[in-house]
């Protein structure tokens, strides 16, 4: 069982890390702007599915394992690094392409799946978040129902993200502000990757 207060900061805490942009507001960003909200919402259930992994590993214990094998976890942020450089560089190199054939709900759904899954930060922050507000002794139950919060939390505040850029569709897609914004969130995806490479190998 959890405080009251507990539960507020675990909530306060969530709402901090969710609101901060990442790769993940990128991909849905990137997904809306190719192929409408549908595709931004199917990514932002891709990203959710993600951490939901995550929370169940976590809670199974199987998180920590991972942490603490190098190489498996090394494997997972380079994968995960080498992703992000190949969507950003995608979207820098063959704006035009993207826009030809854009993401379906099933694929854009991977990617944010993908994307989540293979980010290496994920394991560290459920290891590190959960169990602190679970209190000394938590139970699966309670680990699975902070999680989920953090999911949900995460699901709807994408969604709202893809909700805004279509409602401002009509001037994103300008071919001006549409190949600034394509410019703008290939750099991003990129730098995220190289940035996450850099620092699996430097640890």
């Amino acid at each position: 069982m959890i405080g009251l207060g507990s539960y507020l900061a675990f909530i306060g805490v969530s709402l901090l890390v969710i609101c901060t942009p990442g790769q993940d507001t990128a991909l849905t960003i990137r997904s809306t702007l190719a192929a409408g909200r549908r595709a931004g919402v199917a990514t932002a259930l891709g990203v959710a599915a993600g951490q939901a992994t995550w929370t169940l590993a976590t809670s199974a214990g199987l998180a920590v394992v991972l942490a603490a094998s190098e190489p498996v976890f090394f494997a997972i942020r380079i994968a995960g690094a080498a992703y992000l450089v190949y969507l950003g560089l995608r979207t820098l190199i063959h704006p035009e392409h993207e826009a030809a054939q854009p993401p379906q709900s099933r694929r854009a759904f991977a990617q944010g799946f993908v994307s989540n899954l293979a980010n290496a930060k994920m394991v560290a922050f459920f290891i590190s978040l959960l169990p602190p507000f679970a209190g000394p002794h938590p139970s699966f139950v309670l680990l699975l129902a902070l999680g989920f919060n953090f999911c949900l939390l995460t699901l709807a505040w994408l969604t709202a993200y893809a909700f805004a850029v279509e409602r401002l569709g009509a001037w994103l897609r300008r071919s001006r502000v549409r190949k600034t914004l394509n410019a703008l969130v290939g750099t991003v995806l990129v730098a995220l990757g190289l940035r996450v490479g850099f620092e699996a190998v430097r640890a």
